[in-house]
């Protein structure tokens, strides 16, 4: 694979998305920006530890407290997407019914960056509305 396909398929991993609370997150709108959707983010997030498909999607919904869950289509959609652009691996021994993934070196660095990103977003976020609220106080 060539450097211009593998940007093209990180490029289509890192649309960002707003999913729907409570529901399955495969009907979500896309924007050309350079963020992970939040389906690939639950994901690669899942994906620090080796996991399989039903696995993946059950991890998401604990770890969220059920407020996000992840649908078949989305996760196999994404999964195969990651695979293509060497951010996940399938490990060797799995079968095809039941395929077992985890992070590549690649994936855990792009996972990082994503989380400092969420987490200066969300410090935005806080700044804010604190001056926001000390305002009409």
């Amino acid at each position: 694979m060539g450097v211009n396909q593998l940007n093209d398929l990180i490029f289509e991993l890192l649309q960002p998305t707003l999913p729907e609370r409570r529901s399955d997150m495969s009907k979500s709108n896309t924007f050309e920006t350079e963020q992970l959707t939040d389906a690939a983010y639950y994901i690669m997030l899942s994906l620090l530890t080796e996991r399989h498909g039903y696995a993946i999607m059950q991890y998401i919904e604990q770890l969220t407290d059920g407020e996000i869950k992840i649908g078949p289509a989305t996760l196999y959609t994404l999964l195969k997407k990651m695979k293509d652009a060497g951010l996940i691996e399938q490990l060797e021994g799995t079968t095809e019914r039941k395929k077992d993934y985890q992070l590549t070196a690649t994936g855990l660095d792009l996972i990082r960056k994503e989380v400092r990103r969420r987490e200066r977003m969300a410090r935005d976020g806080q700044k804010v509305l604190q001056a926001y609220e000390g305002r009409n106080t």
